[in-house]
């Protein structure tokens, strides 16, 4: 099986505080199991994290990994919310957290 970080992606845009962390990290497990975000198997959500607005999501299978960042578009939806929320898909690497600040401060 493929190192755990290679099966990780870096979610950003994560609504902070709207809903309990753990309906939170449901409702991204349910978004990124679902074959129309080109999703697979989630073995873990890492939410919160150090990063407000950031979770971590690893699929049991890497071949997940690519199909997720092919999806053009993540819209994260439930009927919680009174919108969607657009969400960045990015891999995991070692040097996440200036990736991550990047991303945030300078968005592309």
């Amino acid at each position: 099986q493929a190192a755990k970080s290679a099966r990780t992606v870096v979610i950003a845009g994560v609504p902070d505080g709207l809903l309990h962390n753990d309906i939170m990290t449901d409702i991204l497990t349910i978004h990124f199991q679902m074959s129309k975000n080109n999703g697979g198997d989630v073995e873990e959500v890492m939410y919160p994290t150090d990063k407000k607005g950031v979770a971590y999501v690893t699929f049991e299978d890497q071949k997940v990994v690519e199909s997720v960042l092919k999806k053009d578009e993540h819209r994260l939806e439930d009927k919680r919310f009174s919108r969607y929320y657009p969400l960045k898909v990015t891999r995991y690497c070692e040097n996440v957290s200036s990736f991550i600040i990047y991303l945030v401060v300078l968005p592309l």
